[in-house]
This record gives C-alpha cells, structure tokens and sequence, in this order.
C-alpha cells in the first residue's frame, strides 16, 4: 500500500475547505488524503474519509479582490504595537540560532585551550600536548555532519507533531549531546560522539526554526523576522568568544565544560519561550484544525478571527492545501519531478546554501582565534571578540536591507563587497607574511589591515548572504515539499561546512593566505549564479512565489513581477518572460 494510502484521512473543522473552482472538492478529492500525517493523534486516526468533508465554494473573484483591497487597507492602518506580539514570538523561535552560534563561537576557542589540548589532544616526546591537524578538523567539523543529519532526518518531526513540538523535540536532542561531551574525561571520541549528537539537534533547529518564523510571521515583515535567525546565530558566536575570554585564564577544565554548561540555560530559555508561541497555521490547516489556524493567524497579527486579513489567508491556506491534497502525498522524487519547476527550485536552494558556506565565514568563525595568532597579535581572543562584535551590530542592518533592498540585490552586493575584501586580505597576507611560499616574521601593520578588512568582510556577509540564504529558502517552496526542500538545502549548507572546517588546517598548512583567493573565486561564481537563476521574492506570500514559477518568469526580471491577484489590465506578463539581449548587457545595462 503506498504512502498516501496508508496516511490518515483528515477532515476540516469550522469551515471545511475551499474549492478554487466552481466544483466541489468532493466531486474531485476521490480518496486523496493529508499527505505526511501518519502517526498523528489518536483523534486524527479516526478521521472521517475524504468523501465525507463538508465543503463549500471559494468566494468568486471579484469577491476576493474587495477581501485582498480590506486587507491591504488594515495593513496600512496597523500600528507597530499590533505587531509587537508576532515578533517577540518570532525571536522566541530564533533562538534556536543562538544555540548554533553558540557552538561556533566556544569550538573556535576550545582547539586553542590548555585544559582541552591536554585531555583530548597527542603528546610529543618533549612531553607537550598539540592537537593534530586531523583531530582538530574531526572534532571541529564533525557537528556539521550531525547537522545535515538532523535536518534531513529530524525536521520530520515538525511534519509528524507541528512545528513548535517538533522544535522542543530537536532542543532536548541537543542537550543530550552537550551532556556527553561535558562529561569527557579524557576520550576525545567520547567528545567527538556528543558533537555529532548536538549537531543532529541544531540540524533539526537550523531548518523547523526558519520554517516555523515564516509560516507565523505576517508578509510585510517576514524578511525582517526570519533575519533575526541570522541575528542569533551572531549574537551566539559573539558571546562564546566573550565566555571563552573569560576561562581561558584557568588551567583546569573550566576553560571549557562552563561554556558547554551554559547550553543547559539556552535550552530551558527557548523550550519555555516556544510554549507561548502559537503553532504555525499552514500546518494547522494541512491537517485540518481550520479553528485552531484562525485562532493561531489572529492572534499572530492581533486582530480578531472574523477580520478581512484571517479570511483571505484562511482561503489561500485552504485552496493551496486543497490542490496539494488532491496531488496525494508528496514523496523525495517530487523535488525533481514536481512542478512549477520544482528541480530548479531544489537546486537552486542547494546552491545557496553551498554558496553561503563557500563565502568563507566559518574560515574565520571556527579558526579565528588561530588565524589572528598567525599574523602576530598578541591576543587572539581579544581579536575573535572584535569579530563577534562586528558580525553582531552588522546584522541588525540585515533587518533593514532585506526587506528594503529585496533578496536579490542582497546577495549581489554581497557577493561585490566580499570579492574586494578578500582581494585585500589575502594580497597582504600573501606578499607580506607568506612571500613565495615561505614564513615571515609577523607583522603588526600587515595583521591589523588584514584584522580591518576581516571586519569589513564580515560586515557585508552579515548584512547580505548570512541572513538572505535562510529568507530566500524559507520562501521558494509550497507547503506540499516544503520540508522535505528545506532539509535538503540545510544539508548542503552543513556538508559544506564540515568539509571546510576540517580541510581548512590542512589547506592552510599548504597554501597559507592564498586561501583568500579561493573564497573570492567562489563569490565571483556566486554573483553570476544569483543573477541569472535566483528570483526576487520580497513581498510575495508563498502562493504567490509559486505563481511566478508557475509562469516561467526571468529571474532578472523578477522585481518587476506582479502576482495576478494584484495586477492592471495594462500589465505585460510577456516583458517578464522575455530577453532578447546578449548576457552581458543583461548583466551590465538596464532595460529602456
């Protein structure tokens, strides 16, 4: 019996579903099914059959036009304090970010500790303690391998529960990983476990969180809610580089088992918090608690469960799950086969995520501390706190620039701004400290332009790329495969994370600063990539994102796309779809 067959049959509570046309969605449904609900609650497993749902006609056009015209007019006259409520919620939720950032953070500090080189490191015949280059690779990048695990694997559970249950779930994962590592003794294996353990919990963390945020979050301003992900994962790294700051004066193992102590805190901090979150409304309705989403919708954007704003997203809730149900269930092929352009869509999300990795961050987020040693300042630590500092204050900007500026143009600019910070970096490190292949005494000059121009870099990553991927990704998919897409896009982030994380001492070792310029061949491919493959998407609610795959829009003329629901008769869909110029004026010139 297939996946779809075996599925429980859900009905619609309250208003039953939508039709979005003139027949009845019994007529039509045969016996489709809620795809990914087997194993929900014993209510859900007796369920009526499709055949028996109360259905009832979606509203006419013109109907949903005046309903569209009554929501855009109460967004208009919505103060800022009616969304107070939405978005503390919504940072409730991002905190899983601070959880990853928190690792990166203390990990980077930890491979340059006393205590912790002694315990799990080798022993010269001098008697010294060192950590070899492939052990510090292990036990630094072995988290992203549970990581690509867990967001694979464990953002199921956001399928199965819900969102917020499958979240608490992923955070009670990763406290039992933080509990075997603090109790390491001397095995770095047994600390090598506990990382992959974590790690499977972050990964669930990195791809319901984003999810979680996007589907609660009100249109105008789910850029915005879904960078304050980004925002906690720089807010995490900044405080592990102060907490490493603060042990690394001691000789025992408090340089290193209070800071993974600390995540016992995170963890009870974001499980309370994610109790007084409401449950995403999108999986509400796919499983077909109609009351319980309205519920969930108005008191996400305070108003009341009969307003214009609760009814027409209920019926694009309900229409889109509708289509979606009528496709049965949704299976791993579909992200090649599915249509609109769903293997454009897969891979596009694959490629920025990789693409996020190779900008280079984690060369100095996980290795900052020995990177600053390596051009001669005194104290690495100290230097790692500037970074974090930089890469904090610089993504309160994002909250600005991806929504103002759009996705695309973030990740344009970025790509620019972080070419030319790397074409500095690694030009001075390279003919000032490195000079044909060869060590020279460090610098203090050459170290601090390098310093300045780290922060710059770190600036215009935190600004664009950092937040921009999760936005983008969190936004490309329809409710039907979007899980499944996000896990596989979070994969590939974490794949390349790991293996830059553990080849990045042996690369360093053999090619020095010249590393700096692999980074920015990566971000000149990136920049032609997001030109001519990644679509704008500020503004568009999911449905409508999947209108503009749907109509084969170019992507470098996406920002001038208009849904359907919102257009004049004037409007040229075909000045979309069309591109008579060659490539390069595409690139370089603006349409007349």
């Amino acid at each position: 019996m297939s996946e779809a067959e075996n599925a429980h049959q859900v009905p619609l509570e309250g208003s039953g579903t939508v039709s979005t046309n003139s027949n009845s969605f019994n007529e039509k449904s045969g016996n489709s099914t809620v795809p990914g609900t087997a194993g929900y609650n014993d209510d859900l497993a007796q369920a009526k059959p499709v055949s028996s749902y109360v259905s009832h006609e979606g509203p006419p056009k013109d109907e949903l036009e005046e309903l569209q015209k009554e929501v855009d007019n109460q967004l208009e006259t919505k103060s800022k304090s009616d969304l107070v409520f939405v978005s503390v919620c919504c940072l409730m939720v991002a905190f899983g970010g601070f959880v990853f950032g928190w690792d990166t953070g203390t990990i980077s500090g930890f491979v340059r500790q006393t205590d912790f080189i002694r315990r799990f490191g080798s022993t010269r015949a001098n008697g010294t303690n060192y950590l070899s280059d492939v052990r510090t690779g292990l036990m630094v990048s072995i988290f992203n391998i549970g990581c690509a695990i867990g967001g694979i694997v464990l953002s199921k559970l956001g399928d199965m529960y819900g969102r917020k249950i499958g979240l608490m779930t992923v955070v009670v994962i990763y406290s039992i990983g933080i509990i075997i590592q603090i109790a390491s003794i001397d095995k770095w294996y047994q600390y090598f476990i506990g990382r992959i353990i974590s790690g499977l919990g972050v990964g669930g963390i990195t791809v319901l969180a984003p999810m979680l945020i996007s589907e609660v979050s009100p249109k105008q301003l789910r850029g915005t809610l879904v960078s304050c992900y980004q925002l906690m994962i720089t807010f995490g790294i900044f405080l592990g580089y102060c907490t490493n700051f603060g042990t690394k004066n001691y000789s025992n193992s408090v340089q290193w088992r209070v800071p993974l102590g600390l995540c016992f805190a995170w963890s009870i901090f974001m499980i309370v918090g994610m109790s007084f979150v409401p449950e995403s409304p999108r999986y509400l309705v796919e499983v077909g608690k109609i009351e319980e989403a309205k519920r969930s919708l108005a008191r996400a954007n305070k108003t009341t469960e009969d307003s214009p704003l609760v009814t027409l997203e209920m019926e694009n809730y309900q229409a889109s799950i509708e289509a979606e149900r009528l496709a049965g269930s949704a299976s791993w092929g579909e992200l090649v086969t599915g249509k609109p352009q769903m293997f454009r869509r897969t891979l596009m999300g694959m490629m920025i995520q990789s693409l996020q990795q190779l900008t280079g961050d984690n060369y100095f987020f996980y290795y900052g501390t020995t990177i600053f040693q390596a051009v001669g300042l005194e104290d690495s630590f100290e230097t790692a706190i500037v970074l974090g500092v930089v890469n904090f204050v610089s993504t309160f900007f994002s909250l600005y620039t991806v929504d103002r500026f759009g996705r695309r143009n973030c990740l344009l600019w970025g790509c620019i701004g972080m070419i030319c910070c790397y074409v500095v970096y690694a030009s001075v490190g390279v003919t000032r400290l490195w000079p044909n292949g060869q060590d020279q005494p460090s610098s203090k000059g050459a170290g601090n332009c390098m310093i300045v121009f780290a922060c710059f870099y770190i600036f215009c990553f935190a600004t664009t790329w950092a937040p921009v991927a999760y936005v983008l990704i969190s936004e490309s998919y329809p409710l039907r495969v979007r899980g499944k897409a996000m896990s596989i896009a979070s994969a590939c982030n974490w794949i390349w994370g790991f293996l830059i994380s553990f080849f990045t001492p042996f690369i360093t070792s053999a090619i020095n600063f010249y590393y700096g310029y692999v980074f920015m061949g990566c971000m000149v491919f990136a920049y032609f990539y997001v030109f001519f493959f990644v679509p704008e998407t500020k503004g568009l609610t999911l449905e409508e994102v999947n209108e503009m795959y749907e109509e084969n829009v170019l992507p470098w003329k996406s920002t001038r796309w208009i849904p359907p629901s919102r257009r004049t008769a004037d409007y040229d869909l075909d000045a979309t779809k069309n591109d008579p110029r060659p490539f390069y004026k595409r690139m370089f010139t603006k349409e007349k």
